[in-house]
């Protein structure tokens, strides 16, 4: 379906430099989409991670760069837009720490923005993403769309909040609105800040792995089975005002995790804590598992790549990509 339903529509992608929305935007490229992409503007002109999608798919995206914070920015960017595809976010829990009152900022006003916007100029639908970390540490498994919402960190709370706004967007002024809580993406592209790439740099490149709570619980998914969720909660009808978990419903320790890297990799290396990498103790959630049963039901949604098979993918591309990462030092 999602070839004939993309062909010529009006696409905007906010964070459109992200890992998830440089994957999506090529997928929207494919299939005869005209994308636009909202980044965040620096003075390198710099569009992210969307420069290491194909060039030839590149040059068909049209590139705004702004703030999420700005309205009118925003309001420019959805101008034209027949679905908007809300990715844009500061998504770091350790940075939430550091600078609670820019994550929340951004991350809250942003979407504001963007829902106002979508409101104003009559957008076919929008697709919020929210993010399992709304969960909290699981107080029951597996996590349904119904699980109680715990903000543990600022970087939580901020995306409770914009949920929320989201949910009241639609309550209140029918704005054709539609929640995906993907749980952790991974993949070829993402940063070291996440756990997945930065064990397989550590593995690669030296002696001692560092890491931090090893017995927290993980529901990993491979980039393009998240893609795929995108695109099937904004083209499947009849969902507006829905929320939807995109999880593998399978879970695996950090310790497990790192265990069968190394065992890809075919290196065998020691592991040590990482004080700096352990968040605060009532902070840190040491269990995620998707329920992806709505997804399944109501989108025709599943995941069709194992962990194993995805974390080759990722190895193999690290491999042929050493060069993109500039450092092994602990990033937030």
């Amino acid at each position: 379906m999602a070839r004939e339903f993309w062909e010529g529509k009006a696409v905007l992608v906010t964070g459109g430099g992200g890992f998830i929305a440089s994957h999506l935007i090529e997928a929207l490229v494919e299939y005869g989409a005209r994308v636009r992409a909202f980044v965040r503007y620096n003075s390198r002109g710099d569009p992210g991670l969307l420069s290491l999608i194909h060039p030839e798919a590149l040059s068909q995206v049209e590139i705004i760069a702004g703030n999420l914070g700005d309205s009118q920015a925003v309001i420019n960017a959805v101008d034209g837009m027949q679905y908007v595809f809300h990715l844009g976010a500061l998504i770091s829990i350790p940075y939430s720490y550091l600078h609670p009152q820019e994550v929340i900022e951004i991350n809250i006003t942003g979407t504001l923005n963007v829902l106002m916007a979508a409101r104003q100029l009559g957008v076919e639908r929008v697709i919020h993403t929210s993010s399992s970390e709304v969960y909290g540490s699981a107080l029951f498994v597996p996590i349904g769309e119904d699980h109680p919402l715990q903000g543990q960190s600022p970087y939580s709370a901020s995306k409770i909040g914009a949920d929320k706004i989201a949910e009241s967007f639609y309550c209140a002024f029918d704005l054709p609105v539609v929640t995906l809580r993907p749980f952790n993406t991974y993949g070829p592209r993402q940063s070291v800040r996440a756990v997945i790439p930065s064990i397989i740099l550590q593995v690669l490149t030296q002696e001692v792995i560092y890491l931090g709570n090893l017995d927290a619980q993980r529901d990993f998914t491979y980039v393009s089975d998240t893609v795929e969720g995108f695109l099937k909660v904004a083209e499947t009808p009849g969902i507006e005002g829905e929320i939807f978990n995109l999880g593998s419903g399978v879970e695996v320790s950090i310790r497990e995790l790192a265990s069968e890297i190394m065992a890809l990799i075919g290196e065998e290396k020691p592991i040590c804590i990482d004080p700096q990498r352990l968040r605060p103790k009532k902070s840190e959630v040491n269990r995620l598992l998707a329920d992806n049963r709505r997804a399944k039901e109501r989108l025709g949604w599943q995941p069709r790549v194992s962990l194993q098979q995805g974390l080759m993918c990722t190895i193999t591309w690290m491999h042929k990509h050493h060069d993109h990462y500039r450092s092994n030092r602990y990033q937030v």
